[in-house]
Parts: structure tokens; sequence; C-alpha cells
């Protein structure tokens, strides 16, 4: 079995970076995103340095991290929606291969592409970070893991839902995108309206953003119990669903 999946992990690794749009807006546009925000940020003559630091030094690494985990869940959706309207998971299913290890291959690829994404990010961007600043990239990056894990098995439903492949992304786009304006991510959630606040509650990337917030800043994962337990329950709800309405043709 894990011969298996490690053949095909390796597999779509080397279908996804054959297709250049795929990989660019995946690796190379949060990579991007990330240095201009940073330079962008630590130029604005009008914003005090001290709030530029704040900005560049929490702010843009977790919004460029969010940015990953949305762009791989899309990507994802668009992958198995292309897969099966052109009969390639029908293929897949009729070989020795369980279903399990071929859906896992996707969420292996997903998951290596996001730390290698990570590792880029904070390599080209490590000029912009304040002096001083101490990142525990370690224990971040297992947190952009988990939330980019959990986040992966609502593109898995989302892609069994989707009429074909040329809606993939815009629906999964309407989807996701918009949970980015209300999960205290640019403004903490206690200070949006009561209502709000209770919607912010029910959303996943809410949970996402309070988990890299925390982390980036250093703090313990006990202070984050509730957040992976949010995530790890959100997991368990959508690879329930999606075992039972996905659909390989």
């Amino acid at each position: 079995m894990l011969r298996g999946l490690w053949k095909l992990t390796w597999i779509e690794i080397k279908v996804f970076l054959r297709e250049p749009l795929g990989a660019i807006g995946s690796i190379v546009i949060p990579v991007i995103l990330f240095i201009v925000m940073s330079r962008m940020l630590g130029n604005l003559p009008a914003m005090p340095p001290a709030i530029a630091n704040k900005y560049i030094r929490v702010a843009v690494p977790v919004f460029v991290s969010v940015i990953i985990t949305l762009s791989a869940v899309l990507s994802l959706v668009t992958i198995i929606s292309i897969y099966r309207e052109s009969g390639i998971l029908k293929r897949l299913r009729a070989t020795p291969l369980r279903p399990q290890t071929i859906l896992t291959a996707h969420v292996v690829v997903k998951l290596i592409l996001t730390a290698a994404t990570l590792s880029l990010m904070v390599l080209a961007g490590k000029r912009y970070i304040p002096a001083g600043a101490h990142v525990p990239l370690l224990s971040f990056t297992i947190a952009l893991l988990i939330g980019t894990w959990s986040f992966l098995s609502i593109g898995f439903v989302i892609a069994s839902i989707v009429p074909t492949a040329r809606f993939a992304q815009p629906i999964g786009a309407v989807i996701l995108y918009p949970m980015i304006g209300i999960s205290g991510l640019f403004l903490p959630t206690t200070l949006l309206p009561p209502a709000i606040q209770g919607l912010t509650r029910v959303l996943p990337l809410t949970y996402v953003v309070s988990l890299l917030q925390g982390i980036w800043m250093g703090d313990a994962w006990s202070a984050h119990i509730g957040d992976v337990t949010a995530l790890v329950l959100l997991f368990v709800i959508c690879t329930t669903i999606s075992a039972r309405i996905f659909r390989w043709e």
C-alpha cells in the first residue's frame, strides 16, 4: 500500500509541475505576494516603523500562508474535477490501488507543495523579517500543514458536488475566499458585530488563522488545543460527507 501511495504521489507531483500555470499559481504567486507586500509596508512613509514591523512580522506571513492553503484546496478541487471528467479517476479505480490510496496521494502532494512553498516564502522574504524576530518555523510549518490537511477535506466535498471541471475553481473560490474577510486575519473577531462574531465561530478559516497567528508569535501549542480540535473535527465531518457523496465518474 505504501509503495503504491508514494509511487502515485511522485507521479502526481510530476504531472502537477508539468503544468506551468498551476505551479506558478500555487508556488510562485504566494512567494511574490509576500515579497511585494512586505516591501510595500516597509516603504510606506506614513506608517511608523513599529506598526510596519508588526504587520510584516505577523500579518503578512499569516495572510500569505492562508493564501497557500486556499490555493492548495482550489488546486485539489480542479484536479479531481478534471480527472473525473476525463475518465482518469474511473481508470485509476480499476487498478489494484485502493480508493483511499488514490485520494490520499493527492492530499500528500498538496501537503508537500504547501511545505515547499512556505520554505521558499521564508527564504525569499527573510530580509524583510524585522531583525531580532524569532520565528518558530518548524512549529509554524506543522500548524500550516494541519490547517491545509483539514481544509483539503472541504476540497473533496466541493469536488464531489461541482458539475464539471469548468466550474470547479469558481465555485471553490466563492465558498472559500469570503471567509478571509471575517476570519480575524485583518481585524480581531472580538471587534466585529455580535452577529458576525457568531458566524466566525462556525467558519473553519477562523481556527486556521488563530492557530497560525498564535504559533507564529510563539504561543505554546497548549494555547491552541481548541483550534486544533476544531480543525480535526472539520476533517472528520467533511471526510465522512465526501465518503458518501464522492463520485468517481
